[in-house]
């Protein structure tokens, strides 16, 4: 476990019992969050229409199909 890990777990101690269980809660759903993002990019299937996408969009500005963003669009 890193440092600062370790103050992290030293500082939720000292939380009541229903922060602790929040905090946990909040880490718990993160880590899941972040395993099902790996997952969905680690396979054949999704990196293969990523790189599908990829050629779309370059054939795009190839084609000037495109426009600039222009940042007051945002």
């Amino acid at each position: 476990m890193t440092d600062l890990l370790e103050r992290v777990f030293a500082q939720a101690k000292e939380l009541p019992e229903a922060q602790q269980n929040a905090i946990a809660e909040l880490w718990l759903a993160e880590l899941e969050d972040e395993q099902r993002w790996d997952v969905a990019f680690s396979s054949a299937a999704s990196q293969a229409w990523l790189e599908q996408q990829a050629a779309l969009v370059r054939a795009a500005i190839r084609e000037k199909r495109t426009k600039p963003l222009e940042l007051n669009d945002l």
